[in-house]
């Protein structure tokens, strides 16, 4: 498999948070760096007491040692202080004031921080992440959320898919960020890992999008999808042709190549003038016609592709005793539709909405 290379008008936004922020560390390196810190600013704190030792009394024996001065250090960084050793002197008493109060703050910020960012944000997060796992049923999942994910995005929620029920995971942060401002819910983290697909509930969705900055990524993510869900529909976005195959076999449902996409509408363009916006205007919702597809209903029964009402019937995904196959719009006159049939219909796009 040959690796590329690296290389509308939003809904009004929710007020919802990013639901699992990284801060790039784990948290045993976190940990580690803070202490490390720590030591640092009471290594600060015993430097300076040792400096101005004399200005420093030992109620006890009258007498400061460095063992005196890192038990001072110790209880007055934790602002425990047992009188037993004070400052004496004006230059010792503004010291402790102006020096080693800041550092005394600073490091209870730190404690603080950490208790919050390992204790009480994980019981936070979890009970907004359970919370949100019991609400999603039929939703969609966009591994990646790069400019394509984005307006594809924007296009569910134009044909009336809720934005509650759009879950984006990325790498970068302000990417999820974006997602949970344009009303969406966000996850930060790596789409590949079954933990983080899990906490998508990938196996309740009605589909999951595949479009990562990478072919071989994309395939990794289809086949984690697949072996949490065998029964997800898999929409793959495949950049190398000779990347398909191995996207399918992977477990993609339908494989979307944006470069050929592109590549046939640049292609139009030399030779015609309205083929390319036409079909632009086609593929969004915001054009004068949308594609449809559904289900054969009982009044179809029977008739042809040409005598179907209400819209134009291009293609059918025909259901037969001797399998499936696809008809094309060459068959509309005598093509009789069965029980079952799928057909694709171009209509005219609903009457616009205007505000009052």
């Amino acid at each position: 498999m040959r690796l590329p290379k690296r290389g509308r008008k939003r809904p009004p936004a929710a007020h919802k948070l990013i639901l699992h922020v990284n801060s790039g560390m784990s948290p045993e390196r976190t940990l580690v760096v803070r202490a490390a810190l720590i030591a640092i600013l009471i290594g600060t704190v015993i430097a300076v007491f040792w400096f101005d030792r004399d200005g420093l009394k030992d109620q006890i024996d009258g007498h400061i040692s460095f063992t005196d001065i890192l038990y001072f250090a110790t209880v007055t960084v934790t602002t425990v202080g047992y009188g037993d050793i004070v400052p004496v002197t004006d230059t010792a008493r503004m010291i402790d004031a102006f020096a080693v109060t800041p550092i005394r703050i600073f490091i209870w910020f730190i404690f603080l921080g950490t208790a919050y960012e390992f204790v009480i944000q994980k019981i936070v997060e979890d009970f907004r992440m359970n919370r949100l796992q019991e609400s999603l049923r039929g939703h969609v999942v966009l591994c990646g959320f790069g400019h394509s994910a984005q307006i594809a995005a924007q296009e569910m929620i134009a044909k009336g898919h809720p934005g509650e029920k759009v879950v984006a995971i990325d790498l970068l942060e302000d990417r999820v960020r974006a997602a949970a401002e344009g009303g969406f819910v966000g996850l930060l983290g790596d789409a590949t890992s079954e933990e983080l697909l899990g906490k998508a509930c990938v196996g309740n969705a009605k589909a999951v999008i595949v479009n990562t900055r990478r072919d071989d990524t994309n395939i990794l993510v289809i086949l984690t999808v697949r072996h949490l869900s065998p029964k997800t529909k898999i929409v793959a976005s495949i950049r190398d042709d000779e990347n398909i195959k191995l996207a399918r076999l992977s477990g993609a449902d339908l494989v979307v190549t944006p470069t050929r996409i592109g590549g046939y509408l640049l292609a139009d363009a030399v030779e015609t003038r309205h083929a390319t916006p036409f079909l632009c205007d086609l593929m969004s919702t915001g054009g004068q016609m949308v594609m449809d597809e559904r289900v054969a209903e009982p009044d179809d029964i029977g008739k042809t592709m040409a005598d179907i009402k209400g819209g134009v019937v291009v293609h059918v995904h025909a259901i037969g005793p001797d399998g499936d196959r696809e008809v094309p719009f060459a068959e509309r006159d005598s093509y009789v539709i069965r029980p079952g049939d799928r057909l694709l219909m171009i209509l005219p796009a609903p009457p616009k909405v205007r505000p009052t």
